[in-house]
């Protein structure tokens, strides 16, 4: 039996949006000329793919079709670039957008060459999750923690950089000029979360940990609402990287965090089923960025990572020795 991946690319399509029409529009065709080509495909396969009543889901044998045609879809791909002398797209999709996730992914890259990337903004990880098991993507990247119900069982993850994170605070606060905090010295301080604070695993993970009962979140209006909101409050604070930029807000104070130094995880995660072409190579890349960056530092003591971050520590550590850190504070 041969397989025309022009009908199972339109197959993978519908799958993806269980519907005819958006389909149809992502392959630049007629809805008509889509509906025939998945018809070709069923009477190829001699089985109905898709149950169309009261719209359309997968049957059982679609579902079970569909992560191979994904991976046939990737073989052809890569048959043509051996051909072409192009590489395959990388698609990675970033979350966590405030806190700058592309930077570390650009440096990263610096050191591949010629890999294409494919950038996408995720959501959130709930929301790259599901891509992944999609087959929608090929990468996340961002702060990845356990999910309700097992729902990343099938991901497999990468612990890549940990990244310090200051105290963020307006000219009013009492704290404003201090050299160094401690977080038990922000107890009485009203935590500013970027967006509503069930969707931000780690600030909530930092509050409960240092006792930090006042907190303030709503929708993400970006960056500079949350900091124009901190320049006017003088018990508020927020914490945000070390070495993410931050837009110039006159007053605004960043101190370093110390006794302990809460640290920020950033991990690559894939579906290991369908792994990436490149993805040794890409995991390399971000291994020898983080020995010549020393993105991996972590002594227990001196440093804080919310439990379930723990983990990742090994797998991620062991693409580099961990050396003493050092940064310096934004003024």
């Amino acid at each position: 039996m041969d397989l025309d991946l022009t009908l199972v690319r339109a197959f993978v399509a519908t799958a993806g949006t269980l519907h005819f029409g958006r389909a149809a529009g992502e392959l630049g065709t007629s809805q008509q000329a889509l509906s025939k080509r998945i018809a070709r495909l069923e009477e190829t396969l001699g089985t109905r793919l898709f149950e169309r009543r009261g719209g359309i889901r997968l049957s059982a044998a679609g579902e079970r079709f569909l992560p191979a045609a994904r991976e046939a879809l990737a073989a052809g791909e890569r048959a043509v670039a051996a051909v072409t002398g192009a590489g395959p797209v990388v698609r990675i999709d970033t979350w966590g957008h405030l806190y700058a996730p592309m930077r570390t992914v650009a440096e990263a890259a610096a050191g591949l060459g010629g890999v294409r990337w494919e950038p996408g903004p995720g959501r959130d990880w709930p929301a790259v999750a599901e891509a992944l098991l999609r087959g929608d993507t090929d990468l996340g990247f961002g702060r990845v923690h356990p999910l309700p119900d097992g729902r990343d069982a099938r991901l497999t993850r990468r612990l890549v950089r940990l990244e310090p994170v200051d105290a963020v605070v307006g000219p009013a606060h009492p704290l404003a000029g201090a050299g160094a905090l401690r977080p038990a010295d922000l107890r009485d301080s009203v935590l500013w979360c970027p967006a509503e604070l069930d969707r931000l695993d780690f600030l909530r993970r930092f509050a409960d940990e240092f006792r930090i009962a006042r907190r303030h979140d709503g929708p993400n209006l970006g960056l500079d609402h949350l900091l124009r909101q901190l320049r006017t409050d003088p018990e508020g604070f927020t914490v945000f990287p070390a070495d993410a930029p931050l837009p110039d807000h006159a007053g605004l104070r960043c101190v370093p965090l110390v006794e302990p130094t809460p640290l920020y995880a950033w991990s690559l995660a894939w579906r290991e089923s369908s792994r990436h072409p490149l993805l040794g190579t890409l995991l390399r890349g971000f291994a020898e960025a983080g020995r010549a960056r020393r993105w991996l530092e972590y002594t227990p003591g001196r440093d804080w990572l919310p439990d379930t971050d723990h983990p990742e520590l090994a797998t991620g550590r062991d693409a580099g020795p961990a050396t003493t850190r050092g940064f310096t504070p934004r003024e």
